[in-house]
């Protein structure tokens, strides 16, 4: 690979402060909408890098009207209910339980259905390693989009479950406040491990 070609595949700076160095966990949101049409397009990013056999678990409600954000208040800690009621749109970043059913669609490689029928804790632990993977694509999505993002896990599964996926087949794994933040409101970011301290080379 030429200089030149190694460059065309390497993010900008901007690129890279917008996704990772200036990018933070917001709390407090600026009075501006995130319609669906900017919903849609992090959905058409987020699906998109990889799972396990394209096993493409994560399934996502996201909470923007007021009925539904009602209908979600009463599963916040009480530290997350204004950050949650204020902001735009709140994902429920949840996953499938029977996400195999769709792989003879999503992976023609092999039979991979029938690596899962039948085996409840392979489903479960296969569901929630990729469906979490994609929330974390999901976020990354949302930031490439200039949008900001909060997520969180100070929440009653249950009560989500309870309210949302009554059904029982998906189950909420963490929720993800999406908008435009106020970055007046940010506190000085805290400190992260160096390489040194969390990697090493063998």
């Amino acid at each position: 690979m030429t200089e030149q070609a190694s460059e065309r595949n390497v993010l900008s700076g901007a690129g890279l402060d917008l996704l990772f160095r200036e990018a933070r966990t917001h709390k407090a949101w600026l009075d501006k909408p995130v319609g669906e049409a900017m919903l849609r397009s992090i959905w058409d990013l987020a699906k998109l890098p990889p799972t396990s056999a394209n096993c493409s678990p994560m399934r996502v409600v996201f909470v923007v009207s007021e009925d539904a954000k009602e209908r979600l208040k009463p599963a916040l800690m009480e530290g997350n209910v204004e950050k949650t009621m204020t902001a735009p749109a709140t994902a429920i970043v949840a996953y499938d339980t029977e996400f195999y059913e769709r792989l003879p669609e999503l992976f023609s490689q092999a039979d991979a259905r029938a690596w899962f029928v039948d085996k409840p804790k392979f489903i479960e632990e296969t569901a929630f390693r990729n469906g979490t993977l994609q929330g974390a694509y999901l976020i990354m999505a949302a930031r490439a989009l200039g949008l900001d993002c909060g997520p969180m896990s100070g929440f009653s599964k249950k009560k989500v479950d309870d309210t949302f996926f009554p059904e029982g087949r998906l189950k909420s794994n963490f929720l993800c406040n999406i908008g435009y933040g106020d970055p007046s409101t940010l506190p000085p970011r805290e400190k992260r491990l160096s390489f040194e301290e969390a990697c090493r080379i063998e």
